[in-house]
């Protein structure tokens, strides 16, 4: 009974941890409220990425998961080329969709 709690326990910090870093070129990518199409944007596609939202029982923060998603996005806006995102929806069990845009600035 005890190696079980003293793992869980080792876990548990980790599951509340921010794994994912922004890519300096990431910063410039901006990320614009669901809604509209954002004016003057051509659209590049769509992106979908995904963090895990829980650890065994425990649920992580869902600031953090968010925040996790919109970073990993804006790291993959980069391959498209976009310089905008927009969320297509909330995050759902770990997983958010993006839209891509590339706009005139």
């Amino acid at each position: 009974m005890l190696r079980p709690l003293s793992v869980l326990l080792l876990v548990l910090p980790l599951a509340a941890c921010t794994w994912v870093s922004l890519k300096p070129e990431a910063k410039q990518v901006r990320v614009v409220p669901a809604g509209a199409a954002p004016a003057g944007c051509t659209k590049q596609g769509e992106i979908e990425v995904s963090v895990k939202n829980s650890v065994a029982f425990y649920e992580r923060n869902t600031v953090k998961v968010r925040d996790e998603l919109e970073t990993l996005a804006r790291n993959e806006a980069l391959g498209l080329p976009a310089d905008t995102l927009q969320p297509l929806g909330e995050p759902a069990d770990g997983t958010q969709r993006f839209a891509a845009w590339r706009c005139a600035r």
